[in-house]
């Protein structure tokens, strides 16, 4: 009768934890079904309207880690056809225009269904802040037009703004320490964590109206205008960011032909000895003082027509370079040029933007000493006129090659006081983990929230640990089954034998 019981309350057990075992397989198989569906992503549009060119950037990540880390990724980028908007200053409709190519181009990656939920910004840099002090209802005239050619399309337009350069520079020192996970990493077990401050690196930004310099200094920043203070990921954050407007390449090089011409303004010539030797063009009065970053003589003639002529010279270029910059600091003061206060550089840099594209021409981008990249300059610098060595090039990007290196150089040496030393500790990057580095990603993430300011909960990946925990269960059942049958045969054994 004991051994019936026993037997009886033995299958039952079975009975159960086969049913359970069934139930448990059926959860697997759901989540089996589940991680093949394609997962849901998000997507973002921001564009970078700079002051030479404007470019859409597209942007995705996963629905349901909006406040994760290093899970934003680029799904392309899209470089609207000809210049920047602010050049269409007495032409705004064809700013607005101008972006119709990338925003449709952005409509065929975008899933239909979900392009009203994706958000879109506008970002101006140096060539809207300089239209705006020329003239700033051509700024809004522009602004208004970009904003009506955006708007018809399906998406969660935000509005176009213009970033001061506090914050051009900030929101690059985010994209780049956001991408190389320095400001946090998530371990395998799902738990956040700080990297030591001194794995935070710096941003060097190069546009064509304005350069920024931002990094995490050693010491305390003197000098609030300078200081930008951030919290990110429940860490507070005291970076040092400065904008220089009217630095930025395209401009600077215009200062330089402008210095030149005062240099003997009563000549009908200009000899450029940043130009290749051989190369000749005309410029007018009125292109050579277009700009507000330019100085212009009292009575300037507009109609006047000068000839430009290379001379091929990189000693007299560099000279030529130092002069649009101020290198005293007042006393007890350290500073960046033009008297800007500017603690000493500290840790590891990142150059993008133009610092790269200019250097990665002459291969200049893979951690040279600087030794070599003054001879590599000074080499290209000394070399004839001759388009057909680079057919494929464009004529003015070519013919700014010396200017450009020469003057990057000279902006990291004596401008930002890099040395022979520190020198190393610039890494020329286009892109961090398939992304491009700029400041458009960092825009998005502080506009989404997708940065919060307090450190994340622990947060353990839903489907590894349902996984985990289904796939246990089921051997825990499996064992206890095979057990329980191991007895009934046991039992039954026993029972034959007493017979």
């Amino acid at each position: 009768m004991q051994t019936r019981l026993l037997r009886t309350v033995g299958w039952s057990s079975v009975a159960i934890l086969g049913v359970l075992g069934v139930a448990v397989f059926l959860l697997i198989l759901t989540l089996a079904k589940e991680a093949a569906l394609p997962p849901r992503n998000k997507y973002g549009l921001v564009f970078d309207a700079g002051s030479t060119h404007t470019a859409l950037y597209i942007y995705q990540w996963p629905a349901d880690k909006e406040n994760g880390t290093g899970i934003v990724s680029q799904v392309d980028a899209c470089t609207v056809p000809g210049e920047g908007i602010s050049s269409y200053a007495d032409n705004p409709a064809e700013a607005g225009a101008s972006l119709k190519p990338c925003l449709d181009k952005a409509m065929k990656i975008i899933p239909a269904e979900q392009q009203r939920d994706t958000p879109t910004y506008l970002g101006a840099t140096a060539g809207m802040r300089l239209l705006r002090e020329q003239n700033s209802t051509k700024a809004e005239q522009v602004f208004a037009e970009v904003s009506k050619a955006i708007g018809k399309y399906p998406v969660d337009f935000r509005g176009a703004q213009i970033l001061t350069g506090n914050e051009e520079g900030s929101f690059g020192w985010i994209t780049i320490n956001y991408l190389l996970e320095t400001l946090v990493k998530r371990s395998f077990l799902g738990e956040w964590t700080h990297p030591p401050a001194e794995d935070v690196v710096g941003a060097l930004d190069l546009g064509g109206g304005s350069t920024q310099i931002t990094f995490l200094p050693g010491t305390t920043i003197d000098d609030s205008s300078t200081r930008s203070l951030l919290r990110l990921y429940g860490t507070n954050y005291s970076i040092y960011t400065h904008s220089y407007l009217c630095y930025g390449q395209k401009q600077a090089l215009k200062m330089l032909m402008a210095s030149l011409h005062q240099g003997n303004p009563s000549s009908q010539e200009i000899s450029h000895p940043c130009y290749p030797m051989g190369y000749q063009e005309n410029v007018t009065t009125s292109d050579l003082y277009n700009s507000p970053c330019v100085r212009a003589p009292s009575t300037p003639s507009p109609a006047q027509v000068l000839t430009v002529i290379g001379t091929g010279d990189p000693a007299a270029c560099s000279i030529a370079i130092r002069k649009l910059f101020n290198f005293t600091c007042g006393a007890n003061r350290t500073c960046g040029f033009n008297g800007v206060y500017q603690p000493p550089v500290r840790g590891q840099f990142f150059a993008f933007s133009g610092l790269y594209h200019n250097l990665h021409f002459l291969n200049l981008t893979g951690g040279q000493s600087l030794s070599l990249v003054n001879d590599t300059v000074r080499q290209f610098c000394i070399i004839k006129w001759e388009k057909e060595m680079f057919p494929t090039m464009n004529r003015t990007h070519l013919r700014d090659v010396c200017a450009a290196s020469s003057y990057i150089v000279t902006l990291l040496l004596q401008g930002y006081k890099f040395n022979h030393a520190t020198w190393l500790d610039i890494h020329f990057v286009q892109q961090v983990a398939n992304v491009d580095v700029g400041w458009t990603l960092g825009y998005m993430l502080n506009l989404t929230n997708m940065i919060p300011s307090e450190t994340p909960q622990r947060v353990v990946g839903l489907q590894r640990s349902n996984w985990i925990a289904a796939t246990v269960l089921l051997a825990v059942m499996i064992i206890l089954i095979f057990c329980l049958l191991t007895v009934i045969c046991c039992q039954k054994n026993s029972s034959y034998e007493s017979l």
